[in-house]
């Protein structure tokens, strides 16, 4: 098949080189003929997906296959089982286990049971499939294939669409060390965000002053208009970073991560302003909760809420997201704008509540046809 561009004529060549050396090389003559596993990888390490080498992308809730393919060489012998161990790679480089598959057995681990799976689709298939995605469950994740006294592995990154959210508690700014900003997130319906995340977010505009905590325990802030409170005026936008901080004893604000919504976020309609604790119990008299700041940004973000009219939320701040930046309605920009965290006792603002969906059946998962992974050797 022709090469459709000088760039494609490059990574199949560099793939054919790399398929010789590692497959032919030292099969029968170092090796004693036994099976030789191989998960197809290209040059940058990455596992080979189809349309998107490397990388997939979903959203919390719902189903996504992680792809690996592995291929051996036969020999006369009768093949031994094949072990198949996928791990999730923390930010500290440790490996937190998710499956591991030896023949027809399967153990699945921790927060992964009753969620992951073998796609199993045909020969030499090795993919995962992860059900009902969770927001813990982005990062990296490593496919290892072994035969004996062979294995190989590859790499694959999930990640999840969502939305960067800055926040510090009632407290007050700089009040949190990296384990109470892991619990705030948490409460608010978040994560710690991820450096790619927040870099992903600063590209998209994400301009914030206050230095946060990030899930590897560094602390940075992303600056998209330099000026003298931030840094000088006369330094370059980017994402600055005061390095590995101290988690016990130094504080900062978060910078929390969140994806979609299994529910709804809306703000209640009332005939009067309320109190903290009358917001509350207008939530609760429908059958639902007050909003937490994860949801209200997620609402914002990616089902485009935008109300002009400020409202209580879980935490006890007050809240509005605007999506069409109009008169009176906090500034030229889009976002979530804030009012503090006010006397609990004021019946100046009305409530954000939410929804929960119920549940539903689980989604057939649509499964990859790794067998055309084949066809990317040469």
């Amino acid at each position: 098949m022709p090469c459709r561009s000088l760039s494609n004529c490059i990574f199949f060549w560099t793939l054919f080189i790399s398929f010789l050396t590692t497959s032919l090389v030292p099969a029968a003559s170092d090796r004693g003929g036994r099976k030789i596993v191989h998960v197809l990888e290209d040059e940058t390490g990455e596992v080979i997906v189809q349309t998107a080498p490397g990388i997939v992308t979903t959203h919390r809730g719902g189903t996504i296959i992680l792809p690996c393919r592995y291929h051996y060489e036969e020999s006369g012998e009768e093949p031994g089982p094949i072990r198949i161990k996928w791990s999730k790679i923390s930010d500290q480089n440790s490996f937190i286990d998710v499956l591991v598959s030896l023949g027809k057995e399967r153990r699945i681990f921790g927060p992964f049971k009753n969620r992951a799976s073998l796609q199993e689709n045909g020969p030499g298939d090795a993919s995962l499939v992860i059900h009902n995605v969770t927001l813990e469950d982005y990062g990296r994740y490593e496919c290892e294939v072994t035969n004996e006294l062979e294995d190989d592995t590859g790499m694959v990154k999930l990640d999840l669409e969502g939305v960067i959210f800055p926040y510090h508690t009632r407290l007050g700014r700089y009040s949190m060390n990296f384990h109470q900003a892991l619990q705030a997130c948490k409460e608010q319906d978040g994560i710690l965000a991820s450096y790619d995340q927040l870099h992903e977010a600063w590209l998209s505009g994400l301009d914030w002053c206050n230095a946060g905590w990030l899930q590897d325990g560094s602390v940075q802030y992303p600056i998209s208009k330099p000026r003298d409170e931030c840094g000088k005026k006369d330094t370059p936008t980017g994402v600055r970073n005061y390095g590995y901080r101290h988690k016990d004893n130094e504080r900062y604000d978060a910078f929390c991560f969140t994806s979609s919504l299994n529910g709804k976020v809306y703000f209640l309609k009332t005939y009067r302003k309320m109190s903290f604790p009358e917001a509350a119990k207008a939530c609760e008299d429908k059958g639902d909760s007050l909003a937490k700041v994860g949801q209200l940004y997620a609402a914002w973000k990616l089902q485009l809420l935008d109300r002009c009219e400020a409202g209580w939320l879980g935490d006890g701040s007050v809240r509005y997201p605007i999506v069409n930046p109009r008169t009176r309605c906090g500034g030229s920009e889009p976002g979530v704008r804030y009012l503090g965290f006010p006397s609990k006792k004021y019946k100046l603002f009305g409530v954000y509540c939410y929804r929960g969906a119920k549940e539903k059946e689980p989604q057939e998962t649509i499964k990859v046809d790794t067998n055309n992974m084949k066809n990317s050797q040469v």
